[in-house]
């Protein structure tokens, strides 16, 4: 696993030991940031189930200011952190542990709100549609702003989910990703 492009692009990333936690392939990470656009100016993004931070790292690195990132797993948060060591830029990330509710919870009480999203929770647990009418009750997403979904291939989620709306999907072996924007009013 390594970040794919951009400033800190040819770096080594760690995975998550043990089995709780399955990695984004380097494969399908490139697709998705050929999909979404390559390189960004600026923006806030959240991984809710961050895993090895894999996403949100690679976001910076192509050129998103921040990245919040969320995972509930000890082992994983140590994970991310060691990644984000490895960027020597650690002042352009946070790290909670927290689980994807809660989490939300949170972040509405700040100000912010989020250009790009990264969900990919174990396959079992999915809440997805739920978790995205909550984040857009609480105000959390910005004007366009894009949820990256990655879920199994038999998963069903909805092409309109309140304001977000399906605008590609992309299969990957057992991998599905669904793209959603979202869109006020």
């Amino acid at each position: 696993m390594r970040v794919i492009s951009g400033e800190y692009g040819g770096r080594k990333l760690k995975a998550v030991p043990g089995t709780n936690t399955r990695p984004t392939t380097d494969k399908i990470k490139e697709s998705i940031f050929n999909i979404i656009g390559p390189y960004f100016d600026g923006g806030t993004c959240l991984d809710l189930f961050a895993g090895s931070g894999s996403l949100s790292i690679e976001a910076v690195s192509r050129g998103f200011n921040q990245a919040i990132l969320i995972d509930k797993e000890p082992i994983a948060l140590k994970t991310i952190k060691e990644n984000i060591a490895m960027t020597k830029e650690e002042d352009k990330f946070k790290v909670y542990r927290n689980d994807a509710d809660r989490a939300l919870d949170v972040l509405s009480r700040q100000t912010q709100k989020f250009d790009l999203i990264f969900m990919d929770p174990p396959y079992l647990k999915q809440e997805i549609e739920k978790q995205l009418l909550k984040m857009a009750d609480l105000g959390l997403v910005a004007e366009n702003g894009k949820i990256i979904c990655e879920v199994d291939k038999k998963s069903d989620l909805s092409d309109e989910v309140g304001p977000f709306y399906a605008v590609r999907r992309e299969n990957y072996g057992i991998t599905q990703i669904v793209i959603y924007q979202f869109k006020e009013g």
